[in-house]
């Protein structure tokens, strides 16, 4: 079957492969059209299986939902360039907005889940797909769907254009400058915990341990050893548990103090993802 222009122009039109590419596809598939997507997307996804290895640190966190049930995502490329087309924001978004309809929040089960996005196909072969046709590794790194409880909110920040995403559920009675007062902090003060009893013994016992191990290195005398971890185990407090860190918005004073003026609200949970820590990219 002869292979005209206007069939070439539309595969590349539909998949986004090279002109000679759609040659091919088509001539392999004797001009049917539906065919010749397959044969390039078999070729597609062995080309992707190539730049699987690639260093993928770029990419966009993405955000969807309000504030009864929202859900974030890390969609990961190699390139700013590319993070900032319209086409990988999309993609990265439509994966956001599955796992907020399925409520997804694990990578290897959402991986397998056909793509609300592109029929026939499932994740996981609609972001090889991908890969080809943009020609860098794209990982989905992790993602996250949270439904808030009875009596609460959530609220959500994204940061210096999709680098760094919060999801935070605060008490239904806080106001939304102090949701957004809340999860902007989280973003710009990486706390680990909501508060001290959510750190685990485990960790609170390791950094008494060290505590004690530079003081006594440090010639402290033994009989002030606990009082010195005491000090630097509040002090592990003060950095990373969210309602005892200073408000980046007025340092003088601490979260737990900012809430209680503003009418007591009260932090249940909190995700951050910041762009490039996530599982997949880390590697």
């Amino acid at each position: 079957m002869a292979i005209s222009a206007a069939m070439v122009k539309e595969l590349r039109e539909k998949t986004g492969a090279g002109m000679m590419d759609c040659q091919r596809a088509l001539a392999e598939a004797n001009g049917d059209m539906e065919e010749a997507i397959k044969v390039l997307r078999k070729k597609g996804l062995a080309a992707a299986a190539k730049k699987a290895g690639r260093t993928a640190k770029d990419g966009l966190v993405v955000i969807v939902g309000d504030g009864r049930k929202a859900a974030m995502a890390e969609v990961n490329c190699e390139t700013d360039f590319v993070a900032r087309t319209e086409e990988f924001q999309a993609f990265a978004r439509a994966i956001a907005e599955q796992a907020l309809t399925e409520e997804l929040s694990d990578v290897a089960a959402a991986l397998q889940r056909p793509a609300a996005f592109d029929a026939g196909h499932t994740i996981e072969q609609a972001l090889a797909s991908k890969i080809a046709k943009i020609g860098e590794n794209i990982l989905l790194s992790r993602l996250v769907c949270l439904a808030a409880g009875e009596g609460s909110q959530l609220g959500t920040y994204l940061h210096m254009g999709g680098k760094i995403g919060v999801i935070v559920e605060m008490s239904a009675g806080a106001d939304e400058e102090t949701v957004k007062d809340v999860a902007m902090h989280i973003a710009a003060a990486e706390p680990r915990w909501v508060r001290r009893d959510e750190v685990s013994a485990e960790v609170v016992n390791e950094e008494r341990e060290i505590a004690k191990a530079q003081a006594a290195a440090a010639g402290k005398p033994a009989q002030v050893l606990d009082k010195i971890a005491d000090g630097k185990v509040a002090k592990f407090y003060e950095q990373f548990c969210l309602v005892d860190q200073a408000f980046v918005k007025d340092p003088a004073q601490t979260v737990a103090a900012m809430l209680a003026a503003r009418g007591g609200a009260t932090v249940t949970r909190f995700v951050r993802f910041r762009l490039g820590e996530g599982p997949a990219a880390a590697q």
